[in-house]
């Protein structure tokens, strides 16, 4: 069983920097694919990002490639996500995800947070 827990979230102009963080519960993190989501109202919900065991291996959406950083630190049970250059598009629920598949499909998630708001201001 793993738990994830977001935060970070909140408002901030177009152009602007959020960091998003993901903490996970249960001894098992470093085995799970670590992968983030986003919802926004009234459409469903999308791959932004995931990571590999290591982190050596990251994919990205097209939309957010070259702004957005997906991270871990199996250490401390965490994975994070630096956003920059934020857009009113990028406006969405985002939700942690732990998977043991590779790959985009929301359906291959096994656990996920609750999700943090975050809204950018055009």
């Amino acid at each position: 069983q793993v738990q994830l827990v977001e935060s970070g979230g909140g408002l901030v102009p177009a152009g602007g920097s959020l960091r998003l963080s993901c903490a996970a519960s249960g001894r098992t993190f470093s085995t799970y694919f670590m992968a983030w989501f986003r919802q926004a109202p009234g459409k469903e919900r999308e791959f932004v990002a995931v990571i590999s065991w290591s982190g050596g291996s990251t994919a990205y959406a097209d939309s957010v490639k070259g702004r957005f950083t997906i991270s871990r630190d199996n250490a401390k049970n965490t994975v994070s996500l630096q956003m920059n250059s934020l857009k009113p598009e990028d406006t969405a629920v985002y939700y942690c995800a732990a998977r043991r598949r590779w790959g985009a499909d929301p359906s291959a998630n096994d656990y996920w947070g609750q999700g943090t708001q975050v809204t950018v201001s055009a």
